[in-house]
């Protein structure tokens, strides 16, 4: 069994609309055993909450760790959370609502459980492990399926009340725009997820102005991923690159009025359409910033790429739970 350390071990889990991981750390952040999942939310609530339990317990296993040396399991969890009361209120790509996770895992685990939107975990792993830790404020941007966002003030997750914030997908940008999964008209999930690409995208293969593409995914948008449209791109369709920039040029746009209200000091980009495309989107994205941007705040925000891929919301995870636990002690 790996020899025991003064802060104990600690759990991170990410809920993802698709995929779940588990990571078990020491106090110093090594990652000592994770496990993946796919994660199936259509199996409903009980089934689902089940594969989360299975999911801890196997990364457990595999560090060699006994559920009674964890002190505290933080969850990222997709869509709006009570951060108070550990209570997914609505994860829109699983069905589920009004879900206690915390008092589920806290029964099974006989530990502290935090539970935090997603990206905000994400943003807060980049804060804590991406170099960030003099920053006083920092926004992330994730985009994919939505486009999440998170910001950390002073070492904190801002956050409102009794409920989690920074939904920049949900803004209205297109008056009289697509629909998005919620029915709102115009958001800018709406028009510039990955959802919006996709379908724009399959769109130019069908007519004829994007063959690699065609030749990668036919006019199936289940198979338009953020690899298939940077391969596309890579091999020379154009219509595929006009269109992933005009959706980071509208991000942009939107970013520059987040600029003006929170003025961060940094603000990163991450998720899986970034890293596969982290040029591009830097590039539009920067564009659609300075295209709106009052001319004061030109210097205030640096762009940045998000270094910690997929690690970052479980590790933001843990940390979080770490942060909030010590918090409470104190007090």
């Amino acid at each position: 069994m790996p020899q025991d350390t003064n802060d104990g071990y600690w759990v991170g889990f990410d809920l993802g609309g698709t995929k779940q991981l588990a990571a078990v750390y020491n106090g110093d952040y090594e990652c000592l055993g994770r496990d993946r999942k796919k994660t199936k939310g259509y199996l409903g609530v009980e089934s689902g909450v089940a594969r989360i339990i299975e999911t801890i317990q196997n990364a457990l296993k595999v560090a060699n760790i006994p559920a009674s040396q964890i002190r505290a399991i933080g969850v990222g969890c997709p869509g709006p959370v009570n951060p108070d009361k550990g209570i997914l209120l609505d994860t829109p790509n699983l069905g589920w609502k009004k879900v206690n996770l915390k008092e589920i895992l806290e029964k099974e685990f006989k530990c502290s459980v935090t539970v935090a939107n997603d990206v905000d975990c994400g943003v807060y792993g980049e804060y804590r492990f991406g170099d960030h830790k003099k920053s006083r404020s920092l926004m992330g941007v994730f985009p994919g399926t939505g486009i999440g966002a998170g910001f950390i003030y002073e070492g904190r997750i801002f956050r409102g009340h009794g409920i989690s914030c920074m939904e920049l997908g949900h803004t209205r940008v297109l008056p009289g725009g697509p629909l998005s999964g919620f029915g709102h008209e115009g958001s800018l999930e709406a028009v510039a997820g990955r959802l919006a690409i996709a379908g724009a995208s399959v769109q130019a293969a069908y007519r004829g102005q994007a063959p690699t593409l065609m030749e990668l995914c036919k006019t199936d948008l289940a198979d338009v991923r953020s690899g298939s449209l940077a391969d596309a791109i890579k091999k020379g369709d154009k219509a595929i690159e006009q269109i992933v920039y005009k959706a980071g040029h509208d991000i942009g746009i939107s970013l520059a009025g987040m600029i003006h209200v929170l003025a961060p000091e940094i603000i990163i980009l991450g998720g899986g359409l970034v890293t596969a495309m982290p040029d591009l989107f830097q590039n539009s994205i920067q564009a659609g910033i300075d295209s709106w941007l009052l001319p004061a705040y030109k210097d205030v925000a640096k762009l940045k790429i998000a270094k910690l891929g997929d690690d970052a919301t479980v590790m933001g995870a843990a940390a979080w739970a770490r942060h909030v636990m010590s918090t409470a002690e104190i007090s």
